[in-house]
């Protein structure tokens, strides 16, 4: 049995083993660095790089690593030896405070989105002491940023910093007009809920488009889907649960906080989360949460697949993103017992109200990916519309202060389930809405819409930019206001941004086909796809807000506008080959070889008995070879379009061609494919159904 307080944080060059391994001094220097922002100098740089690697080494290490996060979004580490040869013929272990603090990887095969040209390679990493050292497979991981040779960020790490200064700055001015100049430091928080599958690395070995897409690009619905709702909170299999143990382990050793894991709706589906940290290591340890889910899953003959949308005809995954602002031990979306009373929390309310509402194209661009294009508006997951959810007690007194009325506070309810032995509790007023992209759940609010594979950085940049753009507006109207002049203005503040921000807050379905008109009528916007939804990204008011908070330039913004279509379309192009590919090699070679198996039974049958009535088998020839003709029109078209779509320069073009015209050509081919897999045995059917891979043993 695991001993958790044992085990936890052991393989973490976290603040306690700093505390015991760094002289006092160098200590306070490196804790004035990573809590308030210092300069760290490289002397104590050195005496940090010493007992760093002393550590390290003590744990196992050999190597060490500048680990960061490209604009691919993935992370990416070039491992270096601390082995540095002597003239003897030995060899001594170093690492130097320069080693630590910058790193200069080859930035050529990098996406840079045109920042740099490709003959300029040089690239710079620098180390983020504010999210911890680890030791990962032998090696001593240093989370880091990554930059050019210009110095412009070519990283995920690099903006979402540059945005939690950013409200950090604005949310002090604001507590400042509270006469809470000493709230202690301001902190976005974020905790992310990983869902994921967990198929047999038997059937992924026979699905060309599950191991290079990610997703099955065919597949006919399994005869039992997800309509029992058995699987969610069932039993864990025994294999699965003997994965997930070895995950914990694994992670409560780096220092991942993971706390609750359970079976998720869709069959072979789980979930995965943490307790929330701060934004930046939080993000940090979701990404190595990926990692280790991916490859602890070969150790179990399981692979873990983390597209957004694997499976038709079942719930994809996506990654709750929980999003809170704290000051020292106060969370800042804490309505407390009497939220009306609340002035404090009703303006920081109504900044992300005024936030969401302002840049809800910007939030949705950041979730904008070809997977989760198939699980948004999939009554599964929020709709691509963004909107706002308070639930009852809290949409209650927004309304009231729209409206301009007194509010009456709601009672808290008791409830009662009518079985002595089983204690009663208080009902949360705040409730839940499943359908809502951006909900309030109690002190916190859940993004919903991001998809299982991505990486964070991006929502939470957008998020923490556009508070701190509603901070600095509030700021900017009530500095040099005092006393009771400063509360009745702060009222009228928050009651007309409120108003003027109505629109976005919402507490109805966000299914029904009523609420997208409904949208419309309110002028939210509805971007479906990505190519719709990532244009906004470089929109003049995009670029100032950004530039307004030193949290991109508008090079690095037009530079990541391009990384995210040249992606979008490649991952597109792939899909495409990979279709074309299992046409010509699999499902054209089966359904024809099958076909002809059919046509020689029933001239075997004729030619033993004449009068035999094969009526049933003509008639299941017949639909075999007019599906299979339809499948042959249908690739042809495809294979036509894609050539035609390849050819295209303009990368948004491409984009827009390939989400309104290939796509819907590669979903027609699919239903045709599909509606003959029910009419060929699975012994003739080149590749596991959904009934295989959803229901293995």
């Amino acid at each position: 049995m695991t001993n958790v307080p044992e085990i936890y944080g052991s393989l973490v060059f976290n603040e306690s083993t700093m505390r015991e391994r760094l002289p006092k001094a160098t200590y306070k220097q490196l804790m004035d660095t990573i809590k308030e922002g210092a300069p760290l100098a490289p002397e104590v740089a050195n005496v940090v790089a010493h007992a760093m690697k002393e550590w390290a080494i003590e744990e196992g290490a050999t190597h060490y690593t500048h680990w960061f996060q490209p604009l691919s979004g993935i992370t990416s580490e070039k491992h270096d030896a601390f082995v540095d040869p002597t003239s003897d013929g030995h060899a001594i272990m170093t690492f130097s405070g320069k080693e630590l603090i910058q790193g200069e990887p080859d930035a050529s095969s990098f996406p840079s989105g045109g920042l740099r040209a490709t003959f300029e390679a040089r690239g710079y990493t620098a180390w983020d002491p504010t999210s911890f050292a680890f030791i990962k497979d032998d090696v001593l991981c240093i989370p880091t940023a990554f930059c050019s040779y210009t110095g412009e960020a070519l990283d995920k790490k690099t903006p979402l910093l540059r945005s939690m200064k950013a409200i950090e700055t604005q949310a002090r001015r604001v507590l400042e007009l509270f006469g809470e100049e000493d709230a202690g430091r301001v902190v976005a928080n974020v905790g992310a809920e990983q869902e994921y599958f967990l198929i047999s690395e038997k059937d992924y070995e026979r699905r060309m488009d599950l191991m290079l897409t990610g997703r099955t690009l065919f597949g006919y619905s399994p005869c039992k889907g997800q309509e029992l709702e058995e699987h969610y909170f069932g039993a864990i299999r025994p294999t699965v649960s003997a994965y997930m143990k070895e995950l914990d382990d694994e992670l409560w050793m780096l220092g991942v906080p993971a706390k609750t894991k359970h079976n998720e709706v869709a069959p072979a589906q789980h979930e995965l989360a943490p307790i929330y940290s701060e934004a930046n290591r939080g993000i940090d340890e979701n990404l190595l949460t990926m990692e280790k889910m991916r490859l602890l899953a070969s150790r179990y003959g399981l692979v873990c697949l983390q597209h957004e949308k694997p499976f038709e005809g079942v719930n994809g995954s996506g990654k709750h993103n929980n999003w809170s602002i704290s000051a020292g031990s106060k969370n800042l979306l804490d309505p407390g017992e009497h939220p009306m009373d609340n002035l404090r929390f009703l303006v920081f309310l109504a900044g992300v109200v005024q936030a969401v509402d302002d840049y809800q194209e910007l939030l949705r661009m950041t979730v904008a990916s070809a997977g989760n294009d198939h699980r948004l508006g999939a009554n599964e997951a929020p709709p691509a519309i963004i909107s706002m959810f308070l639930g009852d007690e809290l949409g209650a007194v927004v309304n009231a202060l729209i409206e301009g009325r007194d509010y009456s506070e709601a009672d808290r309810v008791s409830m009662d389930l009518g079985v002595s032995v089983l204690p009663n509790f208080q009902k949360d007023n705040t409730d839940r809405n499943r359908t809502s992209p951006f909900a309030f759940t109690g002190n916190k609010f859940e993004f919903r819409m991001p998809g299982s594979s991505v990486n964070l950085s991006d929502a939470n940049m957008v998020l923490n930019t556009a508070m701190a753009k509603s901070l600095k507006d509030f700021a900017d109207a009530l500095e040099g206001k005092t006393g009771d002049e400063f509360v009745q203005t702060a009222w009228d503040y928050v009651k007309q941004t409120l108003r003027d921000h109505e629109r976005i807050i919402f507490n109805g379905n966000g299914y029904s086909a009523e609420w997208e008109e409904e949208a419309a009528r309110r002028g939210l916007a509805n971007h479906k796809t990505t190519a719709d939804a990532l244009p906004c990204f470089v929109a003049p008011k995009s670029i100032e807000l950004f530039e307004e908070f030193g949290v991109l330039s508008e090079s690095e913004v037009r530079s990541r506008y391009e990384v995210k279509l040249e992606k979008y379309n490649k991952l597109i192009n792939i899909e495409a080959r990979v279709m074309r590919r299992m046409m010509r090699r699999l499902y054209l070679p089966a359904i024809s070889a099958y076909a002809a198996k059919v046509a020689g039974h029933i001239t075997a049958v004729k030619a033993a008995m004449p009068a035999a009535n094969t009526t049933a088998q003509e008639a299941q020839l017949a639909r075999i070879m007019d599906g299979l003709n339809e499948a042959q029109e249908k690739f042809d078209a495809l294979a036509a379009k894609h050539r035609e779509i390849v050819k295209i320069d303009d990368a948004q073009a491409a984009a827009n061609a390939n989400a309104h015209e290939l796509l819907p050509l590669m979903e027609s081919l699919r239903e045709t494919v599909d509606n003959l897999e029910i009419l060929v045995p699975d012994s003739d059917w080149p590749v596991p159904s959904y009934n295989e891979i959803l229901f293995y043993a």
